[in-house]
């Protein structure tokens, strides 16, 4: 079924060939050419390629979490147009809202879209825009976030149960360092609605429950959003009172921002209680420079990027996933996945520098401005 995006282009090409060769001999050579324009584009119009080349529609799940529009969209877009120049790109974010990603994939889908690539709001809802897509012969590479139940052609993302395991391990190891080994600690997960972040907290619990750290409170965090896990936060803090707890399991950079800025509100020092994160963005490594946060997770989003442009070009062009990294196969309930699962990298104070900043992730100039400055001359980083 996903050859037929690309024999759909095969036997157009023929078609075209035909055609030309037809008008040429009836015209003696001396008709005229037109060129064909680029059709389509997302909400946000079409910023791909020329005209002629095969159609992706990238659809991101939303805006509050930094990353997408810093450094997913602009990677995916690089990676690209390196490699298939001719290719069109139509560009959606639903902005959180799980019903408008489900229109944009339908809208996607009546712009000619030869292929999708989707990272879902709702990982069971998306299975629908999968579903539409597949009936359309249109293959789908799942991006960041695994589709459930449905006939996914590619997936990228990272070891996301590892990356629970890292952040426990990092706050477990400052928990001992703290003279706290057994906690208590609170946990703000991230949205149940999201597959990856079910994989952080088992990953995270498997560390915990090995290290015998005991968990005083718990929750999952609708949306993702810093104002959820601040409200949150402040509930266990009420609950288990300002000394009840040792450090926070924080799923995101922007949790960790809700719950260190709920600590602060109830007259707790930041500095003096971890805080986990994830993601590298500007905000959290920022808090990390001044000892407000304790670590972050680095994941290298261009090279998954990549892979998910190089899944989308050669499912448009061959019918088959191609990419210069090992697969491996994972069900999503209905289907054996061909994945690609990248490696993440615990990010504290002490390695900034070798990490984000040597890898181009964050400039130095954006982490170090204003009041930052001098935290980033503490450790070599200057902006």
């Amino acid at each position: 079924m996903a050859q037929s995006a690309w024999l759909k282009r095969a036997l157009f090409a023929a078609f075209a060939l035909v055609a030309i060769a037809a008008v040429v001999a009836g015209c003696g050579g001396g008709g005229s050419t037109t060129g064909g324009g680029t059709e389509g584009g997302g909400e946000e119009g079409n910023e791909g390629g020329g005209g002629g080349g095969l159609k992706i529609a990238l659809l991101l799940p939303e805006n509050e979490t930094p990353r997408y529009e810093t450094n997913d969209k602009p990677a995916f877009y690089k990676a690209v147009e390196e490699m298939c120049p001719g290719c069109e790109i139509s560009y959606f974010n639903a902005g959180g809202d799980v019903e408008k990603q489900a229109s944009q994939g339908e809208a996607a889908l009546t712009q000619g879209a030869e292929v999708m690539v989707v990272d879902p709001m709702d990982s069971k809802a998306a299975a629908a825009i999968v579903e539409k897509a597949h009936a359309q012969e249109v293959p789908t590479v799942s991006y960041d976030r695994l589709i459930e139940n449905s006939e996914v052609a590619g997936y990228v993302s990272f070891d996301n149960e590892r990356v629970g395991e890292q952040q426990a391990e990092s706050l477990i190891e400052r928990l001992k360092e703290d003279g706290n080994p057994k906690g208590p600690i609170i946990m703000i997960n991230g949205d149940p609605a999201d597959p990856n972040a079910a994989l952080f907290k088992k990953g995270a619990h498997n560390a915990f429950e090995k290290a015998g750290v005991e968990i005083a409170k718990e929750y999952d965090t609708p949306g993702w959003t810093a104002e959820n896990a601040q409200r949150e936060a402040q509930q266990a803090i009420t609950a288990i009172g300002k000394n009840g707890f040792a450090g926070i399991y924080a799923a995101n950079d922007d949790t960790a921002g809700g719950a260190i800025a709920a600590m602060k509100g109830a007259g707790i020092n930041p500095e003096e209680v971890p805080v986990t994160g994830q993601d590298a963005t500007v905000a959290g490594l920022q808090r990390i420079l001044v000892g407000q946060q304790y670590m972050t997770i680095f994941k290298p989003i261009v090279p998954e990027a990549e892979i998910a442009a190089e899944m989308a070009i050669s499912l448009g062009e061959t019918g088959e996933v191609e990419t210069k990294e090992e697969t491996q196969m994972i069900n999503n309930g209905k289907t054996d996945v061909p994945s690609v699962l990248l490696t993440s990298t615990p990010v504290t104070k002490e390695n900034i520098k070798e990490t984000v900043i040597a890898e181009n992730f964050v400039s130095p100039e954006e982490l170090c401005e204003g009041a930052f400055a001098a935290a980033c001359k503490e450790q070599g980083i200057s902006g």
